[in-house]
């Protein structure tokens, strides 16, 4: 349909990084750019951020050809005709996201490339005073917080309390959530959201992590590796604790979370599936589930296994909420970035980070490449 409200300089080829094979990803000087529709953007990538769905889709559900990469920030360079009758953005706007890499069905989506087509509805404008390297990890944060505070574990008011502050809240509304991992970029971002909101954040993390889960508003900080924690928890909500979002989605994290609930239960949220053996000796109390950020794409997801999803609308009206709210709380400097460590290499660089989160992740920051 051509370019309409568009840069008419753009190349017809681009650079990009792609899934070669399982566990491999290289880079291509010549991939075609991406189409344009209606409803899309295409945004000149100025920096990208990494996750760890970046290695686990790359080695347990490669997809040969296919652009990789989640998150991105850069600059809008095309609208399709719906995407700019929305008002929300124009060409030339500084914006951050995330895209669905690794994607067996819609391949050049990815946000390892020069130029990306890009849902404006999981998309946030970037003040000026953020820089791209920091914009370049809010989009994952954003999608999996949103979708796991409030579409998961269904936490009370909604995301019109998240907008609206939870300051003048009685002392007996602001409700326990704990937040396990709340050093991750999801983590962190879920505590803020939290604080905001008026709720009681809490968090388990390591102690040399305490000090970020407080700064980015946890209330009070459990060691996790204590053998009391547990124990500490309940002591401290008056087992009164009714949500906990796991952010490491491991079987000790979920035991971890369960032992520490109140006797009344609750729902219990995580980023990966849960055993079983580990969830069902409350099965009648506590109501478990997990999910993937890219759910909020409202599309399929090609991935193999337990990850395959059928596309859902509702999860795309709901993304569409989401970014709305945490735009009026960026706009209103209520949010900052996770801690963001800048690697240098560009695209080079971005291949070694990924394959260096197989052996050492990242604790307490994210890696953040500039394009070049």
């Amino acid at each position: 349909m051509g370019l309409p409200l568009a840069d008419r300089t753009l190349p017809e080829r681009r650079k990009a990084i792609i899934c070669e094979d399982v566990g491999k990803l290289t880079i291509q000087n010549d991939r075609p750019m991406p189409v344009l529709e209606h409803d899309t953007a295409i945004v000149k990538v100025h920096a990208v951020g990494l996750n760890p769905h970046d290695i686990k889709g790359l080695d347990y559900s490669a997809a040969p050809g296919a652009v990789h990469g989640g998150d991105f920030c850069g600059t809008i360079v095309a609208l399709g005709e719906t995407a700019a009758a929305e008002g929300r953005f124009a060409v030339g706007d500084r914006v951050a996201g995330l895209v669905q890499g690794e994607n067996k069905l819609a391949p050049e989506k990815g946000s390892f490339a020069e130029y990306i087509e890009t849902t404006p509805h999981t998309m946030v404008k970037v003040p000026d005073s953020m820089s791209d390297e920091d914009a370049a990890t809010l989009g994952v944060g954003i999608a999996s917080a949103t979708f796991g505070l409030y579409k998961e574990l269904k936490i009370p008011g909604g995301m019109e309390r998240l907008v609206k502050g939870g300051g003048d809240l009685d002392e007996n509304d602001r409700e326990f959530v704990l937040v396990a991992g709340g050093s991750t970029a999801t983590g962190t971002r879920a505590l803020q959201l939290l604080k905001i909101a008026g709720f009681r954040p809490i968090a388990t993390s390591s102690p040399a992590n305490f000090d970020l889960c407080l700064r980015y508003g946890a209330e009070k900080v459990f060691d996790y590796r204590s053998l009391t924690c547990a124990a500490d928890i309940r002591a401290y909500t008056g087992n009164e604790l009714e949500y906990a979002f796991d952010c490491i989605a491991q079987a000790e994290t979920t035991q971890l979370c369960y032992s520490a609930m109140g006797r009344a239960g609750g729902r219990y949220v995580t980023l990966e599936p849960f055993r079983d053996s580990v969830v069902k000796g409350r099965s009648l109390t506590i109501q478990p589930s997990w999910f993937l950020a890219t759910q909020i794409f409202g599309e399929d997801i090609a991935m193999d296994g337990v990850y395959g999803r059928k596309a859902n609308l509702e999860d795309r009206a709901f993304g569409t909420e989401a970014f709305l709210a945490f735009q009026s709380l960026l706009d209103r400097g209520l949010v900052s970035a996770h801690p963001v460590k800048s690697m240098p290499g560009g695209w080079d660089g971005v291949i070694r980070g990924v394959v260096s989160m197989r052996s050492a992740a990242p604790s307490g920051y994210k890696l953040a490449y500039r394009a070049m």
